[in-house]
């Protein structure tokens, strides 16, 4: 199965002030966000963003804000799973889009948790692992393998990017292979 711009949204999970700088490999998950962000803006992938009880863990980190300025993007929740949140699903439902592109932390909590109720809904799922974090990889690792085993697909940042694409040669090809394409 593969990602279609038309078809898909980007969700964003908790990528958050005081939560991010404690995962094993911070700049990863901040900057694997954003560009996945940037990318999803540039194609039309409308993007969500979760936000784990931000009076105790913060804003999301101004990489991904700077890239999603938008307010009504941004949910608040208490709740692992975003679909544990009404206001959450909501918005998600109103997209009216059939596949998932997961980014967030921590993989084996929210984004897990997330991630199969999304598939038990019904939605393709996909997990950009090089977007993803937890505190040890241990979890990283686990998660992973939970994920495969549940049918939800394991993708990289520049496999999301360029099957969002589809081709070389168009404006947004270029735009996005100066700066989000490593």
């Amino acid at each position: 199965m593969r990602l279609a711009a038309s078809q898909s949204c980007l969700i964003v999970v908790d990528v958050q002030e005081r939560l991010a700088p404690v995962m094993g490999d911070p700049r990863k998950v901040i900057d694997g966000a954003a560009r996945l962000a940037a990318a999803a803006r540039r194609l039309g992938v409308p993007t969500l963003i979760s936000e784990q009880y931000p009076k105790g863990l913060g804003s999301t980190m101004i990489d991904v804000r700077e890239v999603v300025p938008e307010e009504d993007a941004y949910v608040q929740k208490l709740d692992f799973s975003c679909c544990g949140e009404p206001e959450f699903m909501a918005k998600f439902a109103a997209l009216g889009r059939r596949q998932v592109v997961l980014a967030g932390i921590e993989m084996h909590v929210c984004v897990m948790q997330t991630a199969l109720d999304l598939k038990d809904k019904g939605f393709d799922v996909f997990v950009a692992v090089d977007a993803c974090g937890s505190r040890f990889a241990s979890d990283e690792e686990v998660a992973k393998l939970r994920f495969a085993a549940a049918g939800i697909h394991l993708v990289t940042i520049e496999m999301t990017i360029f099957e969002w694409l589809e081709r070389s040669g168009t404006p947004e090809f270029k735009d996005i292979s100066k700066t989000l394409i490593r």
